[in-house]
């Protein structure tokens, strides 16, 4: 496998990554061909089938759609990164793409990831929209991976429970520990939903939730502002778990681990190794 050093793979999962390990590092247990292709052991998201009909090839637009949600960066701002790096597309292009394939993506990543912890920390914060206020309901575990996102135009006990199903069919187990804010909402729908859940709500120990937001709030702020309830829904159901996927918390692991995991998730590919 040596032949694949500085080859940049087409696996859906992992995007586009410089091997060098290549059975050891590929995130959607992929395996790389002699010319350093991924095989994609998935028939419905192979590259072949995924990127067909397209001028570009998938390596461009899987790294422009993960710069894109990985980063708080604008079309324009990717179009210009692309054009230093001598591939000249439009902003449209790349707009188009993220709408295309971000979610495909997203559910590749949700698919084949680990599954989450058992305590789950839910909140909710108001986003105007239009004039308008909505909420965004999210969840994370223990670790601040992110687990689900829905906006919603209420925050009563109807909304709770439509956010609890979500979770609960998207996710397939139940929790050990629910942990959220004194709103009234989360004990009605926990009580019919999950009533042999333990819940948890004293002050400050949702930090975790509400810190997840700001992300969030960082992109709204870039976009100046969200447009229309769906666009955030669309656009927060990849951004969320695009972003925990490839932010593995540099203050939670030794100096070893971290380089390990961000190793096998780099996407700027090195120098190629060249045979003296």
């Amino acid at each position: 496998m040596g032949s694949a050093v500085g080859v940049v793979s087409s696996c859906v999962v992992c995007f586009p990554v410089h091997w060098t390990q290549c059975e050891r590092y590929c995130q959607g247990n992929y395996m790389l061909t002699d010319k350093g292709e991924c095989d994609g052991t998935l028939p419905m998201t192979t590259p072949d089938t995924l990127y067909r009909r397209h001028r570009f090839p998938g390596e461009i637009i899987s790294h422009c759609v993960w710069l894109y949600f990985r980063f708080c960066l604008s079309y324009r701002d990717i179009e210009e990164m692309m054009l230093v790096r001598g591939v000249f597309v439009t902003y449209e292009a790349i707009r188009q793409w993220c709408q295309k394939f971000g979610q495909t993506f997203a559910n590749d990543l949700r698919r084949r990831r680990p599954r989450p912890g058992d305590k789950w920390h839910l909140d909710e914060v108001f986003v105007k929209i239009n004039g308008q206020t909505y909420y965004r309901w999210r969840a994370v575990d223990q670790a601040g991976v992110v687990l689900d996102i829905l906006v919603q135009p209420h925050r009563d006990k109807g909304a709770a429970k439509r956010f609890f199903r979500k979770l609960l069919k998207g996710l397939q187990y139940v929790p050990r520990v629910l942990i959220t804010d004194k709103l009234q909402s989360y004990g009605a729908a926990k009580a019919e939903l999950l009533p042999g859940v333990e819940h948890r709500q004293p002050k400050g120990l949702n930090n975790r939730a509400e810190n997840s937001h700001q992300p969030t709030r960082e992109r709204e702020r870039r976009m100046r502002r969200f447009k229309s309830p769906a666009q955030v829904q669309r656009f927060l159901s990849v951004h969320g778990i695009i972003g925990s996927h490839f932010r593995p918390g540099r203050h939670r692991l030794r100096a070893p681990v971290y380089r390990h995991r961000h190793e096998a998730k780099r996407l700027v590919p090195a120098p190629v190794q060249r045979n003296r």
